[in-house]
């Protein structure tokens, strides 16, 4: 009764065939655009040919033409702008998709085995690397694919030998690049972990922002913030180096052979085998075709740096093999021979415990003994354990964290708030009766805050909660767990921050609730307060 896990590695592929209309839209503006490119060289043949001939009629007409087709050629050309920039923000917005769900999926013990900075970089470096390192070379290889096809087209229309000679200054171009494609992915693999640690350690600066300035420690905001930056720019110049090295090598084999090949349209011009207005069109068009097939080699070098962001991209969030089945405690939550261990370091071994419903229970003992350790087993998000843990007789190992987490809720010391109101912090975006926020309001001693606040439920916390108090902030998150009903609630010092009336008024309403399930965790309990559960648990350190 396990979930079954189907994850792929993301690719460039899978997100182009998944969007394919979008991009086709993108990139058929711009096909046309360089289609009439390439017929405005040979009209531009025509007018110079007029001139050679003194024909004035037929020079003004075909100018008149080549006005008519650059005003098509640049609206086209916008109009494929405006479509590719559309494609590119949906591709974005499903790499975001994409790599949010497969942090849902990930366990309670890998989400948390890498800081936040290192999420928060694939969210934005990662997607804006392969925006440019993937996505943008995409549509110019199709630009460049359309201007070859039309150059080559063009070329056939003045002499066949005009289209071998581009093409043996395309194989030559493409030669220089793929000396430094190895190169180029590796480098962008680093570039990527680079970025990353970055991010983590800008994070973490930021965070730190009162500390460094309570001691005095501004240098060192100063100088992080400047390392940082530092490992931000530096592999992204390596990158941008390396690329610049293989494009001026295959620029300098381009210009060689353009000079070449301005030399063999002349010749075909005397020999009579083109039209002396060629001249003009001949080496443009074979410049085109040179250039377009030499931009090739570097953006097939630009796909390899992206593969390293796209790796790091999951593709398939787990999926659960059976019908979820849910959790529904009308007995009891029974532990036996439960053992846990952090690193090898045992914290706590063969523990029995036994919590029936409608109890009230408290876990005490010193820092260490695992208290906290034993709320995350019962919610299911420390997997490796020792023993078993049953609700009504069922192995919590046969139910997911999220099937677990429909009838618990834990109450955490220290809270986190979203950037948001009061109102959406408690209700998490689902909606409520009055009555039903106004009985968590009061059950979890917030209403009192609230009256001195002018914008009352619709008051900002601010980001983590920094506009209200610590024990604001515990009140809301009690407010939270009430309001969503959960029959068994786990409280982790969650009432440390509150003065001890506030305390008292909290912890009497959920003591007082006959169908709530109360598991709290608590360094110490007075002698009183031990008398109000139905049982404390004293854990003890493992030396």
């Amino acid at each position: 009764m396990k979930r079954e896990n189907k994850k792929t590695a993301a690719t460039m592929t899978h997100y182009l065939i998944k969007f394919r209309w979008p991009v086709l839209l993108g990139v058929l503006p711009t096909i046309a655009a360089y289609g009439i490119q390439a017929g405005s060289a040979l009209v531009t043949a025509q007018v110079f040919q007029a001139v050679f001939e003194g024909d004035l009629h037929e020079m003004l007409h075909c100018m008149l033409l080549l006005m008519a087709l650059f005003f098509i050629m640049l609206v086209a050309g916008a109009l494929g702008e405006i479509l590719q920039a559309r494609a590119i923000r949906k591709l974005n917005n499903a790499l975001r998709r994409d790599i949010a769900s497969a942090l849902l999926g990930m366990t309670y013990q890998d989400y948390h085995s890498q800081g936040t900075g290192e999420y928060l970089s694939q969210f934005t470096n990662d997607v804006n690397q392969i925006e440019n390192l993937a996505w943008k070379p995409f549509f110019q290889l199709i630009e460049m694919g359309a201007m070859a096809v039309f150059s080559v087209l063009a070329l056939l229309t003045i002499h066949w030998s005009l289209v071998l000679a581009a093409l043996v200054t395309t194989v030559l171009m493409l030669f220089v690049p793929q000396l430094f494609n190895k190169r180029m992915e590796k480098l962008g693999t680093v570039c990527s972990e680079e970025q990353a640690a970055a991010t983590s350690g800008l994070k973490d600066l930021l965070s730190g922002w009162d500390v460094l300035r309570s001691f005095g420690r501004e240098s060192r905001f100063a100088e992080g913030s400047r390392q940082a930056s530092e490992q931000i720019e530096k592999p992204r110049f390596r990158l941008a180096y390396v690329k610049g090295l293989a494009g001026s090598g295959a620029g300098c084999v381009n210009v060689a052979c353009q000079v070449l090949t301005t030399g063999l349209v002349g010749l075909l011009a005397i020999w009579g085998y083109t039209q002396a207005g060629s001249l003009a069109a001949g080496g443009n068009l074979c410049g085109q075709l040179t250039n377009s097939l030499g931009t090739v080699a570097g953006l097939l070098l630009s796909f390899s740096s992206s593969r390293p962001f796209f790796g790091k991209i999951t593709l398939g969030r787990e999926e659960t093999a059976f019908a979820e089945e849910n959790v529904s405690v009308q007995r009891e939550i029974r532990v036996e021979g439960l053992s846990y261990q952090y690193d090898k370091k045992p914290v706590f071994e063969d523990l029995s415990l036994q919590f029936k419903k409608g109890g009230k229970y408290a876990v005490t003992g010193p820092s260490g003994c695992g208290k906290s350790t034993l709320l995350k087993l019962l919610l299911g998000w420390l997997p490796d354990y020792g023993g078993t843990i049953l609700f009504d007789g069922k192995d919590a190992r046969d139910f997911t964290p999220e099937q677990l987490g429909r009838q618990m809720s834990c109450i955490e010391q220290n809270v986190f708030l979203f950037n948001s109101t009061i109102r959406d912090n408690i209700t998490l975006g689902e909606a409520f009766s009055d009555a039903q926020m106004e009985k968590a309001l009061r059950d979890s001693a917030l209403m009192g805050d609230l009256a001195s606040m002018p914008e009352g439920l619709d008051t900002m916390v601010g980001e983590e909660g920094g506009s209200l108090s610590g024990g604001q902030k515990q009140r809301v998150a009690v407010a939270r767990a009430l309001i969503h009903d959960r029959s068994i609630l786990l409280v982790d010092e969650g009432t440390s921050a509150l003065d001890q009336q506030n305390a008292d008024i909290v912890e009497k309403s959920l003591l007082a609730n006959p169908e709530l399930t109360l598991i709290l965790v608590s360094h110490h309990l007075t002698g009183e307060r031990k008398g109000q559960f139905t049982r404390v648990y004293e854990l003890g350190t493992i030396r």
